[in-house]
Parts: structure tokens; C-alpha cells; sequence
């Protein structure tokens, strides 16, 4: 389970489903039975049925829809042509609507010898069955929507830090840059003009042979290069991985060109883009999926 594809606003539709399940235990009415002694009915009663199953119950059921479409299945799969986060917030709006009618309800069955239908009291938990279906509601439509309640709930994850400020690959502060004068050069042995290691031999330096008899040994043989005008397989071969952030949420889709949205990159938290392909990414989340970022405009670079 992804705990951090979570956002703020799928905290508080969880929150919003406990403090309704805590509400179910308070005393719904209350009346007067004579002598002094009140009763008290809570949500679990019999006598207030279907009142538990539509509103507790479905508001429990609906954010376990929406945490399992978000957090733990792929996104866009789908049960009878609806998501299981819009199955979620179907669910959350229909519990919205059970709530504000048990705010009517006005008379309970016959309790017994000294019952009197006149003395009915809302308790605590009528108004706050109300209160909380209602809000209940209104952030699970809201959550997907507002751009509050999209930031994420854990917030980003710390990146390494190898030189105390930026993640790696991105530009080190008052450190220079390899290629640039007294740095070591790309591929080298980790010293200006250090000879760069032989690539047919897995980057390691190859022991010269000695030469017999006066004749010089003969020269390593090169890499093949490339023919003329062979492009590479994919990316850019100057391209250099970096970390980015997205000012806005934006989907990723899979690789293989289709429409399919594998992912949503929220905004404050680092991705690693790992190739470019034309004028998109592909980009890498923190739980390892691979995507297209298709819409790069205004990305913050790491």
C-alpha cells in the first residue's frame, strides 16, 4: 500500500467515516420513562433501523473505496464501468443524504410499559450523525477537486543529500562541475587528465603487454562506433537524469503510448526524470513506476 499517494483530502474523509462510527455510540433520542429515569437509543439499536447500515456502515465502506483506489490498486481499473474511488464517492454521497433525513425522524417503536412518544430528546449523536454525514459528503467530492486538499498527506520525502543541500544529479553549490578546469573529467580515474578506462573491458584499466624482440605491441583495438547516421534506440544521448518537481498535479501514462494514467505526480514532491523522448519525460516515482510525463511546462529542477 502507497501511504503516500495519499492526499490531505483522503485524510479527512477518513476522519470524517471514524468520527462517525464514534457518533453511532452516543445516544441518539433519549425520553422519559416516569420517575426520575431517562432511556437512551444509540445507532446500534434495533429500533432505528436501517439507520446504521446506510449511514455509519456505507460511510466505513466508502472510505475503504476510496483509500483502495488510490493507495493500493493501479489506477483507472475499473468494477461495472466506475473506479473504485467513484464507487467510493457515489457511496459517501448517498450516506450525506441518509444523514440529513435522520435529522426528520421524530418517532421510535414502542419501548415498553411507560413509553411516552412525547418525550422524545435528539441526543448527542442525532446532531453529530448530521454534522458528520454531511461533512462526509462534501470532502469526498471535494478532495479530487480542490487543490487544498490535494497536497500530500505525508508530505514529499526526503531526498539524499550527498553535499548538504541538493539531491543527487542535481547542481552542487560552489562546487564545480565535471569537464570544467582542475575537476575530474567524465569517465576519467578521479584526476585532471586522468586517462579515461577502456569501455570493451567493463571501464577497468587493461594492463599494457610488454614487448619481445624490439617489435611494439600492437594498439588496443577501438569500440566499434556507431555507423553514420544510426540514431540511438531511445532518449537523448546527451540527456542527463534530474530530479523535478510539478507546480500543478499531472498525470503519468504508461509507456507504450495509450491513454492509461498510471500515476499522478502531486506537487512538493521530487521525481526523477530519466529520459526525454521529443517534447515528454518518462519520469520515476518514489515506489519505482515508470511513466510518460506528457505536459512539462513550468517544472521546477532540482
Amino acid at each position: 500500500m502507497n501511504i503516500r499517494s495519499l492526499s490531505r483530502g483522503d485524510g479527512a474523509v477518513i476522519g470524517a467515516a471514524v468520527l462517525l462510527l464514534i457518533a453511532s455510540f452516543l445516544p441518539f433520542f433519549s425520553f422519559d420513562v416516569g420517575q426520575g429515569s431517562d432511556k437512551t437509543v444509540s445507532t446500534w439499536s434495533a429500533a432505528l433501523f436501517p439507520l446504521l447500515p446506510t449511514v455509519t456502515l456505507a460511510a466505513l465502506a466508502a472510505a475503504a473505496l476510496i483509500v483502495l483506489g488510490r493507495a493500493m490498486v493501479p489506477a483507472g481499473r475499473q468494477v461495472a464501468g466506475l473506479t473504485l474511488e467513484q464507487w467510493g464517492t457515489a457511496l459517501a454521497v448517498f450516506v450525506g443524504w441518509a444523514a440529513l433525513w435522520s435529522a426528520f425522524s421524530t418517532v421510535v417503536p414502542d419501548f415498553g410499559d411507560g413509553f411516552d412518544n412525547d418525550n422524545i430528546n435528539k441526543g448527542a449523536g442525532a446532531w453529530l450523525t448530521l454534522i458528520f454525514g454531511i461533512a462526509f459528503a462534501v470532502l469526498a467530492v471535494l478532495s479530487s477537486r480542490l487543490p487544498a486538499l490535494q497536497v500530500p498527506l505525508l508530505g514529499a520525502p526526503k531526498q539524499p543529500q550527498p553535499y548538504g543541500g541538493a539531491p543527487y544529479g542535481a547542481p552542487q553549490p560552489g562546487l564545480g562541475q565535471p569537464g570544467q578546469p582542475g575537476m575530474p573529467q567524465p569517465g576519467g580515474y578521479g584526476y585532471p587528465g586522468a586517462p579515461a578506462p577502456d569501455p570493451s573491458f567493463g571501464g577497468q584499466p587493461q594492463p599494457q603487454p610488454h614487448s619481445f624482440g624490439g617489435q611494439a605491441p600492437s594498439p588496443a583495438p577501438q569500440s566499434q562506433q556507431p555507423a553514420q547516421g544510426q540514431q540511438p534506440q531511445s532518449g537523448s544521448p546527451d540527456f542527463t537524469a534530474f530530479w523535478f518537481a510539478v507546480p500543478v498535479p499531472r498525470p503519468l501514462f504508461a509507456e507504450d503510448g495509450s491513454s492509461h494514467q498510471i500515476a499522478e505526480l502531486a506537487p512538493g514532491t521530487w521525481y526523477l526524470a530519466v529520459e526525454q523522448r521529443g517534447a515528454t519525460l518518462i519520469a520515476q516515482t518514489q515506489d519505482g513506476r515508470r511513466g510518460v510525463l506528457q505536459d512539462s511546462s513550468g517544472i521546477q529542477r532540482g
